[in-house]
């Protein structure tokens, strides 16, 4: 048991500390700091389980965990030195101590961050794309100078210093992906980082139940243009929407600074599109100019994506042919619509997470697939009091889709369901209470088609864990039920 059961963690290699770096960014105050203390430490860790020899334990406290607990376990895995917000008597390595680890880790990664002020930060945010942007803009990036991209759900307040200490000194560019579930955590995060260019990239109902309603969302994510300022090298630019629900909160708020919007009727959109199963094709337009993309991603809602990302290179002057190769040879993250076929199957998993604007977006590109088209759906978190009314409306706007079967399981499975048989009767449909129904039915039906091809879409909330599924419908199959 560490702390990691309970938070995010960071174990990448990082520019090593001196304990006076240590005191300065903390304001901390040593004890048992001796002759013998290393002159540098080389990483600060908060999961006792990841310590290597010389790292620097940092003791987070939290709701239902106590880091301070699992001190003495880091140090026998060769912690030099802890964080800790009391004095641990029985271990004799040194100890910083603060008033609040949590603000420590921020303050460490603050400290990193003001360490390099060359570097020029890109920061995003939004209610769904954001890990496809980012991994697009990473990908443009990398291809003229080091680039650190967030990695995996290291978005929040804990997460983003934690990306923050793995600056190293090469390092030109840093796109940080900037998470929200209260007011104030992207005020928060976003003085951390002090971008040079931040953005909003819609407003959709993620997190509704935390922040009282859609208007309380788009302000809360307009905060992320609080602490935007300019370096000696690129000016302070606002990314924003040129479209879409509560648009004009976003560009009110970035009002004060230049801005670039994105999407139809702004400065970056998109022309002569193509979509195909499995990638799109677009003249992507600019002030700068044009150029044809061949986007590696399915789906319109990948195309404004792909703008989104455009927008934050052109906002530091990034070549049109930087930004198409970059685009064209990017790869999207794992659980994110990544296609895989089985024999006659083709499974596209999109289970990393879902909210209601990303399930239609992911069933549109279900029902351009071939063969028999099955969806199967887990739940969408955070929505608070809506959930029942927003899982109803989607079930209605799934019915109007090339589908040939919805399977939902789930809380709110039921309301799913129900909303798209309101719209459609023919289409088979069924909610589950739990995934082993779900399995044995999907099962069934798959076996009773199995002459003919089916292309299979899982998704849900990253809590319901769909990917699960996947590897037991897969797993679960006698050896060439699939072959094709």
């Amino acid at each position: 048991m560490g702390q990691s059961d309970t938070l995010p963690t960071s174990s990448a290699a990082t520019a090593p500390w001196s304990s006076e770096q240590l005191q300065q960014a903390t304001q901390g105050q040593w004890h048992n700091l001796h002759a013998q203390t290393p002159a540098s430490f080389n990483r600060i860790v908060t999961d006792n389980r990841r310590v290597q020899p010389n790292d620097v334990f940092l003791a987070l406290v939290g709701e239902r965990f106590d880091g301070h607990n699992f001190a003495a376990d880091a140090v026998a895995n060769g912690a030099s030195a802890v964080i800790v917000s009391r004095v641990i008597e029985q271990l004799a390595v040194p100890q910083l101590v603060v008033p609040d680890t949590r603000l420590a880790l921020g303050h460490l990664g603050s400290y990193r961050r003001q360490q390099q002020p060359d570097l020029t930060v890109l920061a995003l945010t939004g209610s769904s794309g954001k890990t496809t942007v980012k991994e697009m803009l990473g990908s443009i990036l990398r291809l003229s100078a080091p680039t650190l991209v967030t990695r995996g759900n290291l978005n929040n307040d804990l997460g983003v210093p934690m990306m923050l200490l793995e600056l190293l000194p090469e390092h030109r560019y840093a796109v940080m992906e900037l998470g929200a579930n209260h007011v104030g955590e992207i005020d928060y995060t976003s003085n951390l980082v002090q971008p040079q260019v931040a953005g909003v990239l819609n407003i959709g109902t993620a997190h509704m139940g935390e922040f009282g309603g859609r208007l309380g969302i788009a302000n809360a994510k307009s905060e992320i243009f609080k602490h935007l300022k300019a370096n000696d090298t690129h000016p302070a630019i606002a990314i924003v929407p040129a479209h879409g629900d509560f648009s004009d909160v976003v560009q009110q708020a970035a009002s004060r600074h230049k801005t670039i919007s994105f999407g139809t009727g702004g400065n970056v959109f998109a022309e002569n599109i193509e979509l195909q199963a499995t990638s799109s094709q677009f003249e992507l337009v600019t002030p700068q100019g044009r150029i044809a993309i061949s986007l590696p991603f399915a789906g319109q809602h990948n195309i404004e994506n792909a703008l989104a990302a455009a927008s934050f290179a052109l906002a530091i002057d990034v070549p049109l042919q930087q930004i198409a190769q970059g685009l064209e040879s990017a790869v999207g993250a794992q659980g994110r619509l990544t296609f895989k076929k089985y024999g006659n199957w083709l499974v596209i998993d999109d289970t990393y997470n879902a909210n209601p604007h990303s399930m239609r977006a992911a069933a549109q590109v279900l029902a351009a697939q071939a063969g028999r088209k099955i969806l199967v759906l887990g739940d969408i978190g955070e929505l608070g009091e809506a959930a029942r009314e927003e899982h109803y409306s989607l079930g209605q706007d799934l019915a109007s889709l090339k589908l040939d079967a919805v399977f939902a399981v789930g809380e709110f499975a039921a309301q799913t369901i129900d909303g798209l048989q309101s719209q459609n009767q023919q289409m088979q449909a069924q909610a589950f209470t739990e995934k082993p129904e779900l399995l044995l039915h999907l099962r069934q039906f798959l076996a009773q088609a199995k002459t003919s091809n089916a292309s299979l879409l899982f998704k849900g909330s990253r809590y319901t864990r769909m990917e699960s599924l996947i590897a037991d419908l897969i797993d679960g199959l006698p050896a060439g039920a699939i072959a094709g």
